[in-house]
C-alpha cells in the first residue's frame, strides 16, 4: 500500500516503537532488553515490514535513539516516522525547529520520512504548525507531514494549510481497533479515504485486550491496569469478540486472535495498523497477520460483535 499521497510504498502493516526504551512509562519490560528489540527489528525487516514509528516523548527520546542505531545499519528502503509534542512550553516556531533537530540527532539522520504533530493543543494553532513544517520540508529536514489524534475538522485544516505550500497531509495517526471503532462512527475514516490521507491505527490490538491474554480478574500488572478497558465489566463485554477471534484464527490454520484482529484492520482501504513489537515472538506474529485474508462472512461477524464499540 501507499502511505497517503507520498511515495512511501509499504506492506499493509508497520511497526510501533513506543516501548523501545528503558523508561518505566514506556519500557520494554524487566524480562526484556536491547537484544530482544534488536531481534524484533531484524525479524520485522526480514518479513518486509519497513515502516517504523516513534516519537520524541517515548522514553524521553530513548526510543528514537534505539531506532536510529538499528535503522542506520539498514538505510535502504526503511521509512522512519516520529512525532513532535506541542506542549505549553514547547510550541513556538523556534521550539519546533529545535525539537526537529533533536529528533534528527537522536535518530542519526539528516532527514525524517514522516514528521507528525503528536496531538492537537488549543495554544498551538494548526495553521502555524503546518507553516513551520512546510518550511522544514523545503529545507530538506523532513519529507512528509502527518498529524496524530486529530479530528476530521482539524485534519482538514492541516491539509488546507499545507496545500497553500503545495504539500499534502500524508497521514493521521489515531487509535483504531475492533474495540475502538470511533474513526468509523465520527467520520474520520471516511474523511481520510476521501482525501487520500492514510489512517495509521495505533493500539490496533486494544492495548492487548484483543490478544486473548486478559479477561475478567486477569489484567496486566503494568500501568495499563489503570486504563478503562481493563476493568472487569468492560473486559467481560469484550470476551464474545475475543472468542470469535480465536475461533476464526483456528479456521485459518491456527492464527492467533491478535493476527485476526490485525487482519481485520489491514483489509480496510487506507488503514495502516502499526502494532508494537518488542521481541521476536511479537514481531513474527505481527508479520504473519497479513499473509492471508479473512472472508467476507468472517468480517461481518467481527463487525457485528464489535458494533457495541462504535
Amino acid at each position: 500500500m501507499r502511505i497517503g499521497l507520498s511515495d512511501m510504498v509499504v506492506k499493509p502493516l508497520g511497526v510501533g516503537a513506543m516501548a523501545w526504551s528503558k523508561s518505566p512509562r514506556w519500557g520494554y519490560g524487566a524480562d526484556l532488553g536491547a537484544k530482544d528489540v534488536r531481534v524484533a527489528f531484524q525479524v520485522s525487516l526480514e518479513a518486509g515490514l519497513t515502516f517504523f514509528d516513534t516519537a520524541e516523548i517515548y522514553g524521553r527520546g530513548q526510543s528514537e535513539r534505539i531506532l536510529g542505531r538499528l535503522a542506520n545499519n539498514h538505510t535502504d528502503g526503511i521509512y522512519i516516522a516520529t512525532k513532535y509534542a506541542p506542549m505549553p512550553w514547547h510550541f513556538t516556531a523556534s521550539a519546533i525547529k529545535k525539537a526537529l533537530n533533536n529528533s534528527l540527532q537522536r535518530l542519526g539522520r539528516e532527514q525524517i520520512d514522516l514528521y507528525q504533530i503528536h496531538f492537537p493543543m488549543s495554544w498551538a494553532k494548526i495553521e502555524s504548525l503546518m507553516d513551520v513544517l512546510a518550511d522544514a520540508v523545503e529545507a530538506g529536514k523532513i519529507r512528509y507531514v502527518g498529524v496524530s489524534n486529530y479530528s476530521s475538522d482539524q485534519m482538514r485544516r492541516a491539509n488546507d494549510a499545507l496545500g497553500k505550500h503545495g504539500l499534502p497531509l500524508v497521514s493521521n495517526q489515531v487509535e483504531y481497533s475492533l474495540i475502538k471503532r470511533g474513526p468509523e462512527s465520527d467520520g474520520l475514516l471516511a474523511a481520510c479515504q476521501e482525501m487520500d490521507i492514510c489512517l495509521m491505527a495505533y493500539s490496533p490490538l486494544g492495548r492487548g485486550v484483543l490478544t486473548g491474554k486478559y479477561g475478567p480478574g486477569k489484567g496486566p500488572s503494568d500501568l495499563r491496569r489503570f486504563y478503562g478497558q481493563f476493568r472487569g465489566k468492560y473486559l467481560a463485554s469484550v470476551m464474545p469478540l475475543v472468542k470469535a477471534l480465536e475461533e476464526i484464527g483456528e479456521n485459518h490454520g491456527d492464527k492467533t486472535a491478535a493476527q485476526v484482529a490485525l487482519n481485520w484492520l489491514a483489509r480496510k482501504p487506507g488503514v495502516f495498523p502499526i502494532p508494537g513489537a518488542k521481541n521476536e515472538t511479537q514481531a513474527r506474529e505481527n508479520a504473519a497477520a497479513i499473509c492471508w485474508n479473512l472472508d467476507q462472512e468472517e468480517v461481518e461477524r467481527l463487525d457485528n460483535l464489535s458494533a457495541i464499540f462504535l
